[in-house]
């Protein structure tokens, strides 16, 4: 079979070339009935656009490139997945390059990814999201990037979500449960979700009037096996806490773990929950009480504001998204 092109588009809606190619970008300007009449024909001839014309037409690579350098694999999925679908709803492609934000190298290879590559835009996650080398080559070149919870969401685009506030909740409702030595497994301290939800908890406990204690707060990497390690520290404690607060899921089933191995029951012995609530929250038992963050809407929404700022649809900006507590069979009355 022939391939259908936009010519045969524009016979079959009677309309020229140019308001085809309006229309699949969805510029602004085109007659409701028009656009309506195009896609119709777009949907009977089932026309696909070539990339590559696309691009010569509009000297856009219709390409956003996704970069990070984090340890948690479930965390990356579900952001994947939101930028993907929002790339997809505007005929775009994704290109995902994982990377070492503290190589001495990091602003070159990322000069690399994109003197090959040319996408119109970058999705940065944390850490990388604040990396002032980066962000200043960036904004010298004039490319654009959306942000995923920066540490300071006024100068940029992206999503931001309030996990101090969010922070705070858990340790407030952990507290509401009895537990009164409650420990914190510390977020990296290079991500701002490491600091603001250290800062939550510190939050927390004060409006619990519970003191802090240094003991209980042990330096984690937001991965499995630094949640196992920090944990370890706690469980050896004389006096060990009665419930453990990670900073995220992938380090809250690391301690659930690392009870198990020192024959701690959780719940009945010890409390335990996270922050993010990816996948894995609902994949070890005790199902893990956590905080909801919408990953993979975040990634959606950033991805849509950077594409608004790409296409010339609006003014792009910072959003501010909710959170939600998920209780769980982690988390019990203290004993």
């Amino acid at each position: 079979m022939s391939r259908v092109t936009i010519n045969d588009v524009a016979r079959a809606s009677d309309t020229s070339k140019k308001t085809v190619s309006r229309v699949l970008n969805n510029e602004p300007n085109v007659r409701d009935s028009v656009r309506e009449r195009v896609l119709s024909a777009v949907a009977e001839l089932n026309y696909r656009p070539l990339t590559s014309a696309r691009s010569l037409a509009t000297n856009r690579s219709f390409m956003i490139g996704l970069l990070y350098d984090n340890l948690s694999p479930s965390y990356i999925m579900e952001v994947q997945a939101g930028v993907l679908e929002a790339c997809e709803a505007q005929q775009y492609s994704m290109i995902v390059q994982p990377l070492v934000s503290t190589a001495p190298d990091f602003v070159e290879r990322v000069e690399s990814i994109l003197w090959r590559h040319r996408p119109d835009g970058l999705i940065l996650t944390p850490p990388i999201t604040d990396h002032p080398e980066l962000l200043k080559h960036l904004r010298k070149n004039d490319l654009p990037f959306a942000s995923i919870a920066p540490r300071q969401p006024k100068d940029c685009i992206g999503v931001i979500l309030r996990e101090r506030e969010a922070a705070a909740a858990m340790v407030e409702h952990l507290a509401s449960l009895g537990h009164r030595r409650i420990a914190h497994i510390i977020g990296d301290p290079k991500h701002g979700a490491g600091i603001w939800r250290l800062a939550g908890y510190r939050d927390g406990l004060k409006r619990a009037g519970l003191k802090e204690d240094p003991a209980y707060m042990v330096q984690g990497r937001f991965s499995f096996e630094s949640g196992v390690e920090a944990a370890r520290r706690l469980l050896a404690l004389k006096r060990r806490p009665t419930a453990i607060f990670a900073a995220d899921d992938d380090m809250a089933v690391g301690a659930i773990w690392a009870a198990a191995e020192a024959g701690v029951s959780v719940p009945g012995d010890m409390s335990i929950c996270g922050f993010d609530d990816t996948t894995i929250a609902t994949q070890v038992w005790p199902l893990l009480t956590t905080v909801h963050q919408p990953v993979r809407e975040m990634g959606k929404r950033a991805t849509e504001e950077l594409l608004r700022r790409v296409l010339g649809k609006g003014e792009a900006s910072m959003i501010e998204l909710g959170y939600e507590m998920r209780m769980r069979a982690s988390t019990a009355p203290a004993p």
